[in-house]
C-alpha cells in the first residue's frame, strides 16, 4: 500500500489525537474530564482547549472530502507517485492546520486550510 492511501488513515487519527488534547484542556480547565457528558463540557472550553474541539471537528470536516477524493483517484488510476505528493502535502497542511489552531494563528491556520482544500480537489483532477 502507498502513501497516499495511508494518508487516509493518518487523517482520520489526527481528530482523535485533537480529542485527546482538548481533554488535557477540559482537565486544566474543569479539574476532570466529565466522561458522562464530554460534549457539553467540550463546549465550556475557552481559550485553547476550545480551539482544540474547533480543530477536531474541523479534521473530520476535512477527512469527509479527503478520504473520497483518495479512493476516487486510486479508483481511476492515477499515478502513485503524484497521489502520493498530494498526500503528503494535505497531511503535512493538516498537521501544520492544527498547531495554528492551537497556537492562535488563524491568518496562517486559514492559509494551510486553503493548501489542504487545494490538494483535495488536486486529488480529484488527477484522477480525471
Amino acid at each position: 500500500m502507498y502513501f497516499a492511501l495511508w494518508s487516509v488513515l493518518i487523517v482520520s487519527l489526527l481528530p482523535i489525537v485533537l480529542s485527546w488534547v482538548s481533554g488535557h484542556y477540559r482537565n486544566k480547565q474543569f479539574g476532570a474530564v466529565d466522561n458522562k457528558n464530554p460534549r457539553a463540557q467540550a463546549g465550556q472550553l475557552t481559550g485553547a482547549g476550545a480551539r482544540a474541539v474547533a480543530a477536531q471537528q474541523n479534521g473530520w470536516e476535512a477527512l469527509a472530502m479527503w478520504a473520497p477524493a483518495v479512493l476516487v483517484a486510486h479508483i481511476a488510476g492515477a499515478g502513485h507517485e503524484t497521489m502520493n505528493l498530494v498526500a503528503a502535502i494535505f497531511v503535512a497542511a493538516r498537521v501544520l492546520h492544527a498547531v495554528c489552531y492551537l497556537a492562535n494563528q488563524d491568518i496562517l491556520r486559514s492559509l494551510v486550510w486553503l493548501l489542504g482544500l487545494g490538494a483535495s480537489i488536486a486529488m480529484y483532477v488527477i484522477a480525471a
